[in-house]
């Protein structure tokens, strides 16, 4: 076997060999260990084989993945501890350098592929403000705090700094953090190995630990060594305590489960799908947003002035916004969102001509530009049975915009880590305010994090049940009624005041159907029990109107239908 090919074989030893090792119940273990061992120390440049096979795989694999796996190798004996070691230490240090000159070739290169593939857009600029405020410390720290490295690293050659000088700094940083994920593998890994060969069938449950353990300490501990990876590690554990930020895998089970109750209970496969017959399966997915807002203007309602962006060429794109803003009488800001968008993905604020040429090159597809409202932003889920004259309002949710107070020291990063709510969202606010993140707030001065009224994207909901009134369920049941085969789900509006929203005056900025919820279960005052009571009596009513209209005469949506409907749904990116 040439070295080469030695190479390809260890590379592929090291990608496989975990999973092996955890999932073959130990019956293909001995043969693993034999091949790795005969692929290592075989004749000639066996050395040279696992160092040069070792350092690819920190390129092409994963840094820390290519040292748990070493790591476990060497536990059981399979490799030599110090060339591994040494290799890790060298591909990963010469990992570092290729990113430092990869960011002297320029940032323009970022926006082509294949960068851009991995690049997320801003990062770079998060990356210089950084650097530009801590200077050498930035390039050492970049190692330990995660998502730091790439963008440090490659700001560093994008600003030049001395080329020696960054090859010290990121020297010293991997010979403090290889070697205490490598031993930490090493020593987890011997323990898992040892259980692993006492009990052959146990092995997946003993390597499996062993892996988590060694990837627990290359995320957590990394955290631990400065101030911002602490207050991001507090965030994660907030996150997971508060049901609120919960991600739908773990929130929504429950939900499903009811739902297939009711399915069973009224003996018919998506009869919710008759809920809103004006409505695509009732609002389930891919509804097209103009046209519920056409037929609410038809309504009596009042929209807010909207146009149909097809998909076309982006300057074409351009030009029929502008045109739209021309015949409107309309300036910047502007709201762009997808046609079919769910859940807030895709919306966006655009304040200038380069932002909204920036947004159409990165969003595909047929849009939305709707005109930008200011004021008090609310989402009333409205509920009508088909048989009454009169509906009720199910749930107010009022949208509060996160905004922090500067102390004249602290910049807005500072700011947002150290507020114990922003802390819980601080990746998205991190994010969408990037270009300002080294700014030094002034004294006093209040910054908004957030403009896009979606819990998801940062969004505060509070339940503003206080605000309904006679006034605003007449103007609800006037839209209700004219607009014909809508009986379930949930404007989101914005009024000038508390009260004029109160009083029914208003202007809508979508409706969402069947799968809207009542967001008012978000507030941080409701637990986790509340907030099921609610969704468990939002999709009983569902259920119950669907059948309604669906002895009414009105179509049901069948599987075939929604499967249509789902491959239609093009899910747009996020772009804030």
């Amino acid at each position: 076997m040439n070295c080469r090919l030695k190479a390809l074989t260890a590379i592929g030893l090291m990608l496989t060999g975990t999973a092996a090792l955890a999932n073959d119940g130990g019956k293909h273990m001995p043969r693993l260990l034999e091949i790795g061992q005969s692929t290592f120390t075989g004749d000639g440049g066996s050395v040279v084989t696992l160092v040069t096979a070792i350092a690819l795989a920190t390129f092409f694999v994963s840094e820390d993945l290519t040292c748990i796996v070493c790591g476990l190798l060497v536990a059981r004996a399979t490799i030599p501890l110090l060339p591994t070691l040494t290799a890790c230490l060298v591909g990963i240090w010469l990992g570092d350098l290729l990113l430092y000159a990869v960011g002297t070739l320029g940032k323009r290169v970022f926006a082509r592929r294949p960068l851009r593939w991995w690049i997320r857009p801003g990062a770079i600029e998060a990356g210089e403000q950084w650097f530009a405020r801590r200077g050498s410390l930035a390039v050492f720290l970049g190692r330990f705090v995660p998502g730091a490295r790439l963008p440090t690293y490659v700001a560093a050659g994008v600003l030049r700094m001395a080329p020696g000088r960054f090859a010290t700094y990121t020297a010293l940083a991997c010979l403090v953090w290889v070697p205490l994920l490598f031993m930490t593998s090493i020593l987890v890994g011997s323990e898992a190995l040892a259980l692993a060969q006492g009990y052959g069938r146990l092995a997946r449950f003993a390597l499996i630990p062993a892996v988590i353990a060694a990837w627990l300490v290359a995320r957590i501990v990394p955290g631990l060594l400065t101030w911002r990876g602490r207050r991001q590690l507090l965030g994660a554990w907030r996150r997971w305590r508060r049901w609120e930020f919960w991600p739908p895998w773990l929130f929504y089970p429950p939900v499903i489960g009811w739902i297939l109750l009711l399915l069973i209970r009224y003996r018919g496969a998506n009869v919710f799908t008759a809920v809103n017959p004006a409505m695509p399966a009732g609002g389930f997915i891919a509804e097209r947003k103009s046209d519920i807002l056409a037929a609410l203007a038809a309504a009596g309602a009042t929209p807010a002035r909207f146009a149909i962006i097809p998909e076309a060429a982006d300057n074409e794109r351009v030009a029929g916004v502008k045109n739209f803003m021309e015949e409107q009488r309309l300036d910047f800001p502007l709201v762009l969102k997808p046609e079919r968008g769910q859940r807030g993905q895709g919306v966006e604020i655009v304040r200038s001509n380069t932002a909204l040429a920036d947004y159409l090159a990165r969003v595909p597809g047929e849009l939305v530009a709707q005109e930008y409202v200011a004021g008090h932003e609310y989402g009333v889920f409205y509920i009508r049975h088909p048989e009454s004259g009169q509906g009720r309002v199910f749930s107010v949710t009022e949208k509060v915009f996160p905004e922090l107070t500067g102390d004249g020291t602290r910049t807005l990063e500072e700011l947002i880590l150290a507020d114990p709510r922003a802390v819980c969202m601080a990746s998205h606010y991190l994010k969408v305010n990037r270009n300002r993140l080294g700014t030094v707030v002034p004294m006093g001065e209040s910054v908004r994090l957030v403009d896009i009224g979606t819990h998801c994207r940062g969004a505060i909901f509070l339940d503003g049940g206080r605000l309904v009134t006679p006034g605003l369920l007449d103007r609800l049941d006037a839209i209700g009624m004219a607009y014909e085969g809508f009986f379930f789900g949930r404007y989101d509006v914005r009024a000038e005041s508390p009260e004029a929203f109160s009083e029914g005056r208003f202007t809508i900025l979508e409706l969402n159907g069947l799968t809207s919820e009542a967001t008012h279960i978000y507030d941080p005052r409701h637990s986790l029990g509340y907030a099921y009571r609610i969704l468990f009596e939002q999709w009983r009513l569902a259920f119950e109107i669907g059948a309604a209209n669906r002895a009414r005469g009105y179509p049901v949506t069948g599987l075939a239908g929604l499967w249509r409907l789902w491959r239609s749904f093009r899910r747009p990116p996020e772009v804030a």
